[in-house]
């Protein structure tokens, strides 16, 4: 059965694994509580990528109390609330549905974390931090050739095509670097790491020929795709440990 929990206790749980304070100064998103409820128990967690109308909508016709977002609302500077912002946080209060956002620490997580299920999914042995001064992705070796498109096979979500596939280097890949998301730029750091393959979301104009000319494979699974994985292994730790009721929300943007 089901455990009720406050929003302040599953605050506490998610502190207790997820590194929120240590990326006070280099995470520009508010992570954590963003929009609270009115203190009533939360029976049920929805789980998210984006903080967008559309999962606020879902999230309410599956009766949460929670939804647990990788992109939440709140971005560094004070923002007015007009428009559409006013809109969601309406829809929040309007239903006492509490928001929950974390950003670069579940990035980071070397068990929950995007990129370390990402290069689990893909087998990679003698991991790594990977990255530029804040090293919040993984790197590692295969422990068999693997080509670019097993790869690809290996991290598409729920079969989902990636954004591009650029095989500007061995047929066979031996060791890769992971960045989830809008991380393109990284690839000059997967190219300074000497890895066979570079994997993150979003693709880039800007290092196109960057890989071209350094004989890197690069994979972009798309943005939403690649940071699912997180969201959803925090999910799966919430269900055992607070033995609360969760569902993740499928929102796909295609990008």
């Amino acid at each position: 059965m089901s455990k009720e929990q406050t929003t302040a206790k599953i605050d506490a749980f998610i502190r207790s694994f997820l590194d929120i304070e240590g990326f006070i100064s280099s995470d520009n998103s508010l992570n954590g509580i963003q929009v609270d409820n009115d203190g009533s128990p939360v029976r049920k967690i929805a789980f998210g990528v984006d903080a967008s109308l559309e999962a606020f909508e879902h999230a309410a016709a599956v009766n949460a109390g929670m939804l647990f977002v990788h992109h939440g609302l709140f971005w560094g500077a004070p923002e007015r609330i007009s428009a559409g912002l006013r809109q969601r946080v309406k829809f929040l209060l309007d239903n006492n549905i509490c928001l929950y956002a974390v950003h670069l620490p579940l990035d980071q997580h070397p068990q929950f974390g995007n990129n370390a299920c990402i290069a689990q999914l893909l087998g990679l042995e003698n991991t790594a931090p990977f990255g530029g001064k804040k090293k919040i992705g993984y790197m590692g070796t295969f422990p068999k050739p693997v080509t670019t498109e097993e790869a690809v096979k290996k991290i598409s979500f729920m079969g989902r095509p990636p954004v591009g596939v650029f095989p500007f280097g061995k047929k066979e890949n031996l060791s890769a670097a992971v960045m989830s998301g809008g991380a393109a730029d990284n690839a000059r750091n997967a190219i300074e790491a000497g890895v066979d393959l570079f994997v993150t979301g979003e693709s880039s104009h800007s290092v196109y020929h960057d890989c071209m000319e350094a004989k890197i494979n690069m994979i972009a699974g798309g943005h939403y795709s690649t940071e699912t994985w997180g969201v959803q292994a925090v999910m799966r730790h919430c269900i055992a440990e607070l033995q609360i009721e969760a569902e993740f929300l499928d929102l796909p943007t295609g990008l």
